[in-house]
């Protein structure tokens, strides 16, 4: 029999956090001593998850998160036309009008990620694997019409969330099983892009901007396999991007701009692709 005091100790060794076994202790695991643990995890998941599931190569979708479908986007129109037929006009009203103006006349981008993703995804299962799979960032606007498309006729598509102070949710179209959650936006950009047979990227903001640039740095410096960068939606890539001045001023070189590709339309995009790798029969993806 213990007496009180070594009841009361071994109480206290066994509750301890050191007791705990290091796989089951979270807040071990989430210190910052532990980020390359993490990042290795991060890295493992997604990769067995993806080989098991025989997901061969991809295609990656990016695009905007505020780009809807029409009846969303006339919804919210209407909804700010009558708020000032109410109210009467205030600049940071009218400005909220002007800007769902833009999101209704960029909706049609929804439609057409949507129909390229449907496009693509008929072509995915090839002797017992998965080919041209489409991967997205996982969440609304494009994405989701992304992972849609692939949704609508009964192909696996494949979405990579990542944890943001303004919690992103998955879309209900990725298929179970091959939605993922990072932490790190390095693991996440790496997953993307280690099976990637082409990028097309659809009309979008800061983090479009960011993975696009991501890819071309890394197309220009050859430190990935080589695929079409595809930028959809030729109008507003030329107003958002003056690529040709970067050219004129010599800060990248003129053959730089042969990693860029401008599409209008789902069947343009895929015959870009198509004809690339017709060309480029070598272009292994990265993942055995």
């Amino acid at each position: 029999m213990m007496n009180p005091h070594e009841e009361e100790n071994l109480e206290q060794i066994m509750n301890s956090p050191s007791y705990v076994l290091p796989e089951l202790d979270t807040d071990f695991l989430q210190s910052e001593e532990m980020r390359g643990l993490r990042m290795q995890l991060e890295y493992t998941k997604p990769e067995l998850y993806l080989r098991r599931k025989k997901i061969n190569s991809t295609i990656i979708l990016f695009g905007g998160t505020q780009i809807v479908e029409e009846s969303k986007a006339r919804e919210q129109l209407d909804r700010l036309k009558l708020q000032r037929e109410q109210e009467g006009d205030r600049p940071q009203l009218e400005r909220a009008i002007h800007r769902a103006e833009r999101q209704l006349a960029k909706s049609k981008y929804y439609d057409e990620a949507r129909d390229f993703a449907s496009l693509v995804s008929r072509h995915s299962y090839n002797n017992n694997r998965y080919d041209h799979v489409i991967v997205t960032g996982g969440g609304p606007g494009i994405m989701e019409a992304g992972n849609r498309g692939a949704y609508d006729v009964g192909a696996p598509s494949i979405g990579l969330n990542i944890t943001l102070p303004e919690e992103q949710h998955p879309n209900p179209y990725i298929t179970p099983g091959l939605c993922f959650m990072f932490h790190y936006f390095a693991m996440r950009k790496m997953h993307f892009l280690m099976r990637a047979k082409a990028l097309v990227v659809f009309p979008g903001g800061f983090g479009t901007f960011d993975e696009l640039f991501d890819a071309l740095t890394l197309r220009q410096t050859d430190r990935m396999q080589a695929i079409p960068i595809i930028l959809y939606g030729s109008d507003y890539w030329k107003q958002a991007i003056n690529f040709e001045f970067l050219a004129d001023e010599a800060v990248i070189r003129d053959e730089h701009m042969d990693l860029l590709s401008f599409a209008d339309s789902p069947t343009e995009a895929w015959k870009i692709i198509q004809k690339f790798h017709e060309a480029n029969p070598e272009a292994k993806v990265i993942a055995p």
